[in-house]
């Protein structure tokens, strides 16, 4: 009787070990079909002449930069962070471990968010997902609260510091799974003067890099993201409805100051969200975009994101390009900017236009967002010249005058062409 009680217990220890690693096989095999991979390097043909705009200079978060010597002297804060949040529980051991457990069970699923093997075994794995997330999450503490920062923290005591932190946190080859940060802020032991989720807490770090009224960008902060990138981007979106075109090809748009001559104006609107521009009875409706020393790098790499993982509309790329096509020079510059479009320091009027170029240089876009606005203000602009040419016929004396420019013009250049003529028999 001993041995057969013996047999069943050792049958069912056999039974339980097989339907947990059943339970882990099918647990893997759904992460594997979907989870998307929303993390990766920037595609060389972008890094090019732009590599530090897509490189932390900083602090390393994931796996590509991780163990680069210029980014060690961070590292040991990074595990300060780390224990600050651990240790507000008031088991220390039991919150590490939890936190460890639960990251082992999430380790396929974030592995498969990046786009090439990571070569990390597990242990290290998992150890930088709770160094990287922890770090992440008690640093947007310290920033909503300044009771939690102390005085000898550099980040927060050092001028240009958090510009820079919050510059390496918004690189897309510098992320973690959101998935694995919102798991940990479940987990640890958040501070008692916090009430905030982990949305608004992000919401706060970030807004003042966001463009666009902050009410409505307050409104969207419960929206979800792949990473902290990813997130920032879906602020970005325009609220209205798309219009559709009614020509499938994508066109060109003259630069601001081109258009003007044209008869289009210009204006600058208060909409819910940056990207929302658009064409009513001859004006250009454009919401404000302050320039600053973090827009160049915030643009390219939300535009790097979405040339690697945006399978629909590119709505930053699109916007680039419509801002791109605006500006040609520092004329357009410095028009837009007398409409408060554009606002940036007085004489960089070069850079801004320069920055745009940067941005603006495929000529095509994946399901262009802004086509319909395209149509619209080219149409007008054709509308507008053949208007134009009617008055022309039908007012006798402004046609005189248009006449007798012509005619001036031609003898200005004959006259011109006669002097360099004579000029040259002259001297030969």
């Amino acid at each position: 009787m001993e041995n057969r009680k013996g047999s069943q217990t050792r049958d069912n220890v056999c039974i339980e070990i097989r339907e947990d690693a059943l339970v882990t096989s099918m647990r893997e095999k759904m992460e594997t079909v979907s989870t998307s991979v929303c993390i990766s390097r920037v595609p060389d043909e972008l890094r090019k002449g732009n590599a530090k705009t897509y490189i932390p200079h900083m602090v390393s978060i994931g796996p590509f930069h991780q163990g680069n010597a210029e980014l060690k002297a961070m590292e040991d804060h990074k595990w300060r962070y780390l224990y600050a949040v651990l240790n507000r529980n008031s088991n220390f051991e039991a919150s590490l471990e939890g936190c460890v457990k639960v990251l082992r069970e999430m380790e396929h699923r974030a592995r498969r968010c990046y786009s090439e093997t990571i070569n990390l075994p597990t242990d290290a794995f998992v150890q930088m997902m709770l160094v990287d997330g922890c770090f992440i999450i008690e640093l947007f503490f310290k920033y909503a609260f300044k009771n939690l920062r102390r005085r000898s923290d550099p980040i927060f005591s050092k001028p240009g510091l958090l510009f820079d932190m919050k510059c390496n946190l918004i690189l897309l080859e510098n992320q973690i799974p959101y998935f694995v940060l919102q798991r940990l802020f479940q987990i640890i032991s958040i501070p008692k003067q916090c009430n905030l989720s982990l949305n608004e807490l992000v919401f706060r770090f970030f807004n003042n890099m966001i463009p666009g009224d902050k009410q409505a960008l307050w409104e969207k902060f419960d929206q979800e993201g792949n990473h902290l990138l990813d997130m920032i981007r879906h602020y970005f979106f325009p609220t209205g409805p798309r219009k559709q075109p009614n020509s499938g090809t994508q066109q060109g748009l003259d630069c601001a100051t081109h258009l003007k001559k044209a008869g289009v104006r210009f204006k600058k609107v208060k909409h819910k969200s940056l990207l929302d521009v658009k064409f009513v009875n001859g004006v250009l409706e454009i919401p404000s975009l302050e320039i600053h020393g973090y827009t160049e790098t915030l643009f390219k790499n939300l535009i790097a994101h979405e040339q690697r993982h945006c399978d629909n509309t590119q709505h930053i790329t699109s916007y680039a390009f419509l801002m791109g096509s605006l500006i040609s020079s520092e004329k357009d510059v410095k028009l837009l900017g007398r409409r408060q479009i554009l606002i940036s320091d007085e004489g960089k009027e070069k850079e801004v236009s320069e920055l745009f170029r940067k941005l603006c240089r495929d000529e095509k876009v994946k399901d262009f967002y802004y086509d319909d606005l395209f149509e619209q203000v080219n149409e007008y602009k054709r509308t507008k010249w053949h208007a134009s040419l009617q008055k022309l016929k039908c007012n006798r004396p402004a046609k005189i005058m248009f006449i007798v420019a012509i005619g001036l013009l031609v003898l200005t250049f004959v006259g011109s062409l006669f002097s360099v003529l004579s000029f040259y028999l002259h001297h030969k």
